[in-house]
């Protein structure tokens, strides 16, 4: 018997590429998708690449979401927890949002804002032990967009001791999905195309996370906003704790780090990651190399933030919590 699945927030991009998602999933059956100014309105004409998919936007009904098996939320952040403790117990929920990704309440505040909602187990399966921790859980937060692309590129380098924890800088540019799809000035085409533009320069709120998932101590990071619809490209720098630290020694620990990894692909010398390459897939791709310059240590990180950033990675958990193979459903390759 599949497994019934429902999906809050089903109106938004993370949500519409949940449904498509799951739609393909060989062992979990789609049964509810709620919204809220959208309720009512056939999918198809919400997410017109889902038209074939004959289900109706209904109301997000605590009731109705806790009729299903796994309940995803796709929720804007601080808006999961209420409607998340209203769900039976027995109920699996992966959250998509940030309200229980953080451990430290009092981050929560200074970067959310309001009372923290306590901590679930952090939904990154390549971290080392998380992979059991989300097997054994019902209750998953799934990590932040720009928290995967970082965090899979400086974990293994803090790990292994080849950075300075206290000197990590990151800048990273983002598609347009992961400002959400309300309408927003700024995001017009008109004013999107042709442009690049950083924002919430020195207070981004995947800041807490990223530093909480990789052991940095210190991290300068510039989100910027690039003129395409979807993909994260991140730039990972860090202060070597050696001289004698190559390009080389800093791939060979990726490619340890990641060698059983289905989504996560360390590249062939001289090949750079590209946001298109990942475009559709869970995938992460990942480079490395050693500033001439400066002798900082460089990893490049692409990924798709709709997918390994968002619905790809929920459902990874969704397939770990619920014993299914991690891959099912999941595309590994882009859509390039």
């Amino acid at each position: 018997m599949s497994i019934k699945a429902a999906v809050a927030g089903a109106s938004g991009y993370a949500g519409g590429e949940l449904l498509r998602l799951l739609a393909g999933h060989p062992d979990i059956d789609l049964v509810t998708a709620t919204a809220h100014s959208q309720a009512g309105q056939p999918l198809g004409r919400v997410h017109p690449q889902l038209a074939a998919l004959d289900l109706t936007l209904t109301e997000t009904d605590p009731a109705t979401l806790g009729s299903a098996d796994l309940v995803f939320l796709a929720l804007p952040h601080g808006e999961s927890a209420a409607l998340a403790a209203q769900l039976p117990a027995g109920v699996k929920i992966v959250d998509l949002g940030a309200d229980h990704r953080l451990i430290d309440g009092a981050q929560w505040t200074k970067y959310y804002g309001g009372e923290h909602a306590g901590t679930w187990t952090y939904g990154l399966p390549e971290l080392p032990g998380q992979r059991l921790q989300i097997a054994d859980s019902d209750r998953v937060a799934a990590t932040g967009c720009y928290a995967v692309a970082t965090t899979l590129a400086l974990a293994p380098l803090i790990a292994a001791d080849l950075i300075e924890p206290a000197d990590v800088v990151v800048v990273a540019a983002s598609g347009t999905t992961g400002a959400g799809k309300a309408p927003k000035p700024h995001l017009l085409g008109s004013e999107v195309m042709s442009d690049l533009s950083p924002y919430k320069v020195g207070a981004h709120q995947h800041v807490p996370e990223i530093k909480q998932a990789t052991g940095a101590r210190s991290l300068s990071f510039t989100p910027v906003l690039a003129p395409m619809p979807r993909g994260i490209l991140a730039t990972v720098t860090g202060r070597p704790t050696s001289c004698d630290i190559t390009g080389a020694v800093v791939r060979e620990v990726l490619a340890d780090a990641y060698a059983n990894e289905p989504f996560v692909h360390v590249l062939a010398d001289g090949q750079q990651p590209h946001t298109s390459a990942t475009l559709g897939s869970n995938s992460c791709h990942l480079q490395a190399a050693v500033d001439l310059d400066s002798g900082r240590v460089i990893v490049v990180s692409a990924i798709d933030n709709l997918g390994k950033g968002a619905a790809g990675q929920a459902v990874q958990c969704a397939n770990l919590m619920l014993g299914l193979a991690e891959t099912a459903g999941l595309p590994i390759y882009g859509t390039r």
